[in-house]
């Protein structure tokens, strides 16, 4: 069984995450746990992906709290590819492949992996975006672009953000400027 692991250190705010991803016998699975603030209050998050062998989310989980409020999600994807939140199917999000949440890093290796782009390649990547704090969970458009075997351009128009991304050798992003950067 194939497993990688990273430490990130959150660089807007304080936090921390440690993540890991291992081959299973029918895919992968990315599970990790962020600690973090977010707007004044104290986060703890324990979240997990699932993914085919082809790196196509199939369910994902995110449990802990913000402050005082609890939080608790499932997602899975339905058989005619849309998804579910918490058991009820979310409409907007037919064609998403890939599940994104938004207080880690974490889940842009599932990603870059699945959309394989070669040097000079680019695609948009329409996620699943799980905005935890907010409990919502709706598309993000997202574009990528390989400029080197370890550096990708990305946007994402909704934020206005856009920077050079460095992956290592299993796909973790450890420099995302601004946000994130893993702790060697």
């Amino acid at each position: 069984m194939t497993i990688s692991t990273v430490l990130w250190r959150r660089l807007d705010a304080p936090g921390h995450d440690a993540c890991r991803l291992a081959q299973t016998a029918g895919g992968w699975r990315l599970e990790g746990a962020a600690v973090f603030r977010h707007e004044g209050e104290t986060a703890c998050l324990t979240y997990r992906v699932v993914c085919d062998g082809d790196w196509f989310a199939q369910e994902g989980e995110v449990q802990g709290w913000v402050g005082a409020l609890p939080l608790d999600f499932r997602i899975r994807r339905t058989a005619a590819g849309g998804w579910t939140l918490n058991g009820r199917i979310v409409p907007a999000l037919h064609g998403c492949i890939d599940l994104d949440f938004g207080f880690t890093p974490a889940t842009n290796v599932c990603q870059l992996r699945r959309a394989a782009l070669q040097v000079g390649q680019a695609a948009a990547v329409p996620v699943a975006w799980l905005d935890a704090p907010a409990g919502t969970l709706d598309v993000l458009h997202q574009h990528y672009e390989r400029r080197a075997v370890d550096v990708y351009w990305y946007e994402a128009p909704r934020f206005g953000y856009g920077a050079l991304l460095t992956v290592n050798a299993a796909g973790f992003v450890v420099k995302y400027p601004d946000l994130w950067e893993a702790e060697f």
